[in-house]
């Protein structure tokens, strides 16, 4: 059951085949889209490039997302080689790894803008360059994580950026919903990637996870790739402005036991 097919995708984040937004990709293909990429500098064009090439994808273009004219000259090309655009995958966070060691007091200036550029400030700019190629009934998709919502040791100023980020998604699904285009955030556990590893302590986080969590289980790329095709499908087509949670459940506990307890059933 191909429930993309006939649907253009472009995918903005790929690092390598662990990136979440490969597995979003890769199961996006598998149900039938056509797909475009873009990567951030010439150093990861090398590991996007063959990963593209695997799943059929021609459109391979950098874009730092920073820069208004590169978005602009990205979008141009994207035009002409992949007409119009059903589905927008924002895969795009960074900060610098000093301001996820310490307190989230001790965050700079410069830091602070840096991450919100990038990871928040990057997806409206994305969303209005793409505007005039999106179809009726696109979707536009990014993704967040927890630690916007609540407090995760050392997440910090991504924490802010991503609190930041999920409000983003509700005005643009509020802006864009009169033109038919929807926008979502999927909400991912942690997953071991690029990005996950500038955060401090991340893996004993990863390793304690499925312990804690009620389905007991690690999160993965896929998961999150199915997700996304749901999300970008007509099956879900009434839905807009929301953030799901793939986080095998971790987000409903109020608080996590150590392994050993939360193993343990009781028996009075």
């Amino acid at each position: 059951m191909n429930l993309l097919e006939g649907k253009t995708a472009l995918v903005f984040g790929v690092a390598n085949d662990h990136s979440i937004a490969w597995g979003i990709a890769r199961t996006m293909h598998a149900h039938g889209a056509r797909l475009g990429f873009s990567y951030a500098n010439e150093a990861l064009e090398r590991r996007v490039r063959p990963l593209a090439h695997s799943v059929g994808a021609t459109f391979v273009e950098p874009c730092d997302v920073s820069k208004d004219e590169d978005i602009d000259a990205l979008f141009a090309k994207a035009k002409a080689d992949l007409g119009g655009l059903d589905i927008l995958v924002h895969a795009v966070a960074f900060a610098n790894r000093e301001e996820l060691l310490g307190p989230y007091y001790e965050t700079s200036r410069a830091g602070f803008h840096l991450a919100l550029d990038i990871s928040v400030y990057s997806f409206t700019a994305l969303a209005r360059a793409a505007l005039p190629m999106l179809n009726q009934g696109a979707s536009l998709l990014t993704l967040t994580y927890y630690g916007g919502q609540k407090v995760v040791p050392h997440y910090n100023v991504m924490g802010i950026a991503k609190a930041a980020l999920e409000a983003s998604t509700r005005y643009l699904a509020a802006d864009l919903g009169p033109r038919g285009i929807r926008v979502n955030a999927i909400s991912a556990g942690p997953i071991r990637t690029l990005a996950a590893a500038g955060v401090s302590g991340f893996k004993r986080m990863h390793r304690d996870f499925a312990g804690s969590a009620p389905l007991r289980s690690n999160v993965t790329i896929d998961d999150i790739g199915g997700a996304a095709v749901w999300l970008s499908s007509d099956l879900a087509q009434r839905v807009t402005g929301e953030v799901l949670f793939v986080d095998s459940g971790y987000n409903i506990l109020g608080a996590s036991l150590p392994v050993e307890e939360a193993n343990t059933t009781p028996t009075s």
